[in-house]
């Protein structure tokens, strides 16, 4: 922690962790949005399944140019700065979405979000190493990535049921609505952000020498359990984000109405919040890689369950996929900021790498996905690859329990 940070109110260090939350419940909120309006949305547009696919997943594409960039402006103008910008992106992507008039347009507008995202994404580790240590640092990171799931919640249980019929069934009043949530929780970690002692934590930092970036990189890239964690984040957000991406049609295509699904497809997410909170603090390194196992396991179970359409075993498919979609990303990103050689100063740039590698998953989940069904007809296919992620995992996390034995420690 910057020894600045020791000085500072120690409510302030919650104070950052609410600022960051409530970027990254933006960050949820405007992913999630598309999802409940797929229907109205390809309709309205003269849309296929297959470019709704690439529309979901256009913004992981810019995503992953973007990252690295973002992660090392983190790195260099300080998270206040940073993530100030990257809410008023995300903010301006959720306006264009609500004027978008056809496939392009509505692309290009989803696109900006992948310039945006990055920042919050990499920025909230960055601020949780600075602010906190030890057990501490494992639940900050399991309360901050409750944020996203809160978003989805309101997002998926309250676009169909609630909005939709307020708005008289005007989708772009919703993306409206969504977009000024995010530009105020741009405002709110400006002023959190803007208190005195987190100033003078920023300056502190500011003043440390800083070798050239592209020598980061390579000290990085040169560690192994580096290498392994970034090729896993790709499985990672490829399970996590197609299948979040098309749970409400899924769930749908099973005979369900809108807003039955919508209310179905909240269930991970708000079985991911009680998740998110107990999990990554238990992720201590003695235990870090079998909890991270366990969580591949529940994902391998959630994609096989899904295949049934009864109530209890979607229930518990539902369920197994919120525990791992909430801290499969989470426990990932703590073993690699705790991998010796990264640390709190380049955990900016760390985390860029992850989620710029991650989001070659996450750009191609949906769109897999959604090539797969207009080949099928359905989504069993979609289902069957995301059960063979699942078990490349599972190796993938032998593979860093064999690298931990031989540096005699757990990463």
């Amino acid at each position: 922690m910057v020894d600045a940070n020791r000085t500072a109110p120690a409510s302030l260090r919650w104070r950052m962790l609410f600022g960051v939350w409530l970027l990254y419940a933006c960050f949820g909120l405007t992913i999630a949005g598309l999802a409940p309006l797929v229907a109205p949305i390809t309709r309205d547009l003269g849309m296929t399944h297959s470019e709704m696919g690439t529309v979901l997943g256009v913004w992981q594409l810019v995503y992953i140019l973007a990252a690295v960039p973002c992660g090392a402006l983190l790195d260099r103008i300080g998270v206040r700065k940073a993530l100030f910008l990257g809410g008023l992106l995300i903010g301006a992507s959720g306006l264009l979405r609500s004027l978008s008039s056809d496939f392009i347009t509505l692309c290009l507008a989803v696109g900006i979000f992948g310039i945006g995202g990055p920042i919050i994404s990499s920025g909230a580790p960055k601020v949780v190493s600075q602010w906190f240590q030890g057990r501490d640092r494992g639940f900050a990171m399991g309360v901050y990535i409750t944020g996203p799931a809160i978003g989805s919640i309101v997002a998926f249980a309250l676009t169909n049921s609630v909005l939709m019929p307020l708005f008289d069934e005007h989708w772009p009043r919703v993306l409206q609505l969504w977009a000024a949530l995010c530009v105020l929780g741009a405002a709110v970690w400006l002023v959190v952000a803007g208190h005195g002692g987190a100033r003078a934590a920023e300056r502190a930092e500011a003043d440390q020498p800083r070798p050239p970036q592209r020598e980061v990189l390579r000290q990085l890239t040169r560690l192994p359990a580096v290498r392994l964690l970034l090729v896993m984040s790709i499985g990672i957000f490829m399970f996590n984000h197609g299948l979040n991406n098309w749970l409400p049609e899924l769930l749908r295509a099973d005979g369900m109405s809108a807003t039955a699904a919508g209310y179905w497809a909240t269930v991970p997410n708000v079985v991911g919040i009680a998740g998110s909170l107990m999990i990554p603090r238990l992720a201590t390194p003695g235990r870090r890689l079998l909890i991270l196992g366990t969580l591949a396991v529940f994902a391998l179970a959630a994609s096989l369950l899904l295949h049934f359409h009864s109530s209890p075993l979607l229930l518990a498919a539902l369920i197994l996929q919120g525990i791992a979609r909430s801290s499969l990303m989470t426990v990932a990103v703590l073993t690699l900021v705790e991998t010796p050689g990264v640390g709190e100063r380049h955990a900016g740039t760390a985390s860029g790498l992850f989620f710029s590698a991650a989001e070659v998953g996450g750009a191609s989940g949906p769109i897999v996905l959604g090539v797969l069904y207009d080949a099928t007809g359905g989504f069993a296919a979609g289902l069957g690859l995301l059960t063979g992620i699942a078990l490349l995992l599972l190796v993938g996390v032998l593979r860093l329990q064999q690298l931990a034995r031989r540096a005699g420690a757990v990463p």
